[in-house]
């Protein structure tokens, strides 16, 4: 299905989730990504601010090693964080930037509260999701607890998203997704292909054909598997939460399928205002 912009309140909300974007920046080509596509994505006329953290990992000691200095590790790991965000400054001129101490993830969330950011963009380093809940990865701990919707940004072949895939159930999550996926198609000139996983579950079709009318496609099979499925080949996969968190969060939809589907997943956090 082909998506123009409507000028609807819809859309109009659509765009403030893109208007003060945070970026968590580091020395990896996947958070160049983030940047990039973070920067694309800011609304005409809003930030974007890209953070470092610093935060030197303990070192292992036996009986033959020298403990090293703490201060010199201490400055070292901030010397590469100022210099990270020198280069996103580089890249992109226009950002703002911060340089914290602590774990990646907590500055971020902490930083976005703070700075009521409405986006956060990282980039995804393939960790699979059962190692990110036990090591508590910044992506997992960010589609877990961010006070915002959330960038999972992957590689991608096209600088301006061409296929844009929404997941939607009828709920006022999966609207608020909706709405979003028509504002970036209208932006970008992409397609919008709107999923809607049958599953095990009974979906309210009227529910649905009222947030998107009849342009929707429904797969015999359950949200993970076909929203994952459905992102093969996209640009970009939006997805809607309803701000799960805690033990609660770990059976989410959208943070399962984040962290499987292989290109960026945008999940909106929030329903929009009618």
């Amino acid at each position: 299905m082909s998506a123009t912009i409507n000028a609807d309140a819809h859309v109009v909300e659509a765009n403030k989730i893109f208007s003060r974007v945070l970026v968590g920046v580091d020395v990896t080509p996947e958070s160049r990504d983030a940047l990039r596509q973070a920067a694309l994505l800011k609304a005409p006329g809003g930030t974007i601010t890209c953070l470092a953290a610093w935060n030197p990992a303990v070192p292992v000691v036996t009986p033959t090693t020298v403990m090293p200095s703490r201060e010199a590790d201490d400055r070292e790991a901030r010397s590469v964080a100022e210099e990270t965000v020198r280069s996103a400054q580089a890249f992109i001129p226009s950002a703002e930037s911060m340089v914290v101490h602590g774990s990646a993830g907590h500055a971020l969330i902490d930083s976005a509260a703070h700075e009521r950011s409405t986006l956060i963009a990282v980039g995804s380093h393939g960790q699979r999701r059962a190692e990110g809940i036990l090591l508590g990865s910044t992506a997992t701990l960010l589609l877990h607890d961010a006070p915002c919707s959330v960038l999972l940004a992957r590689e991608t072949a096209h600088l301006t998203p061409r296929r844009v895939v929404v997941g939607v159930d009828g709920s006022p999550e999966s609207a608020a997704a909706y709405s979003v996926a028509r504002y970036l198609a209208g932006r970008f000139d992409a397609d919008v292909t709107v999923v809607v996983a049958e599953g095990k579950k009974l979906i309210d079709l009227a529910a649905i054909s009222q947030i998107v009318g009849d342009g929707f496609h429904i797969v015999p099979d359950e949200p993970v598997h076909a929203l994952t499925a459905a992102s093969a080949g996209a640009d970009l996969l939006v997805l809607g939460s309803r701000g799960l968190h805690g033990l609660k969060s770990l059976g989410s939809v959208s943070e399962r399928v984040a962290h499987r589907a292989p290109c960026s997943t945008l999940i909106v956090r929030g329903a929009m205002e009618s």
